[in-house]
């Protein structure tokens, strides 16, 4: 590659602390000028689409000639080095100043992650990882929880922009609540993955996410010591499902969603 991981950790951390300065001090403006894809609820804000074009500029001084895949201005991965960039995690929570949402930036060799960072406008956290380095929050060497039994894990997902699909998601939710110690749905994936790798929550599963929700967080929450899958990896739990988990529980709890009728809708 030329330049090894934790040379490209520093540039996603650095591009990604500047985009998320950008879309906090625009903030204001930015969610009066509001969009849709999707559906109606899948929103898209100035805010996002002026992060991802300063992640786009910032990366072409440093690394020109590198592919962008990125959630706004779309692209494809290149044959060498590819940034996967989620100018705003959690564009929702953004909107309506939840503070739960981060910009999302991953530098991947043939589609695997081999740096990233997770960069938090609100509170100005700092997540980053390089392959084989492992995984960091504002300096601090990050490393999954150790629950002693799913019943007492504490477990996260989010849910899809498509309404049946929400439904879907919601009857396994509802069925995996009485094996589990609680639900959380905060609303942005990157930050979800990296609540695994800090072990803030002991597990997370989620289907029909995009490459730049994951790219990033994926990376932070295996290189913290969780048992990762992405998409196509677990057929069982679903062909688009990402799956990070605490290694003393990720057996149960795949058996579990399994059981819960996770891979069992479209």
């Amino acid at each position: 590659m030329g330049t090894s991981e934790r040379d490209l950790a520093e540039i996603a951390e650095t591009v990604a602390v500047a985009a998320a300065a950008l879309a906090e001090s625009t903030r204001a403006a930015a969610i009066r000028d509001v969009g849709t894809k999707s559906t109606r609820t899948d929103v898209v804000t100035a805010g996002d689409r002026a992060a991802e074009d300063l992640v786009r500029a910032r990366l072409a001084e440093l690394r020109p000639g590198d592919a962008v895949l990125g959630e706004e201005g779309g692209g494809a991965a290149g044959p060498g080095l590819t940034w996967v960039v989620d100018p705003i995690d959690g564009t929702v929570n953004y909107l309506y100043g939840y503070p739960w949402y981060a910009v999302s930036l991953a530098a991947q060799v043939d589609g695997v992650s081999v740096a990233g960072a997770v960069v938090e406008p609100v509170s100005g956290r700092r997540w980053t990882a390089a392959r084989g380095h492992g995984a960091w929050l504002d300096g601090r060497r990050l490393r999954v929880a150790e629950p002693a039994g799913l019943d007492v894990s504490l477990v996260a997902t989010g849910f899809s922009y498509s309404a049946q699909r929400r439904r879907d998601h919601a009857a396994v939710v509802a069925r995996l609540l009485g094996r589990v110690r609680d639900i959380r749905r905060a609303g942005a994936a990157s930050l979800d993955l990296c609540a695994v790798a800090a072990g803030w929550v002991d597990g997370y599963c989620e289907r029909g996410l995009s490459r730049w929700d994951w790219a990033a967080g994926a990376l932070i929450a295996e290189e913290a010591g969780a048992v990762v899958s992405l998409p196509g990896e677990a057929p069982e739990l679903g062909a688009d499902a990402v799956f990070a988990c605490a290694p003393a529980v990720a057996g149960e709890l795949r058996a579990a969603l399994v059981e819960c009728g996770i891979g069992g809708y479209e």
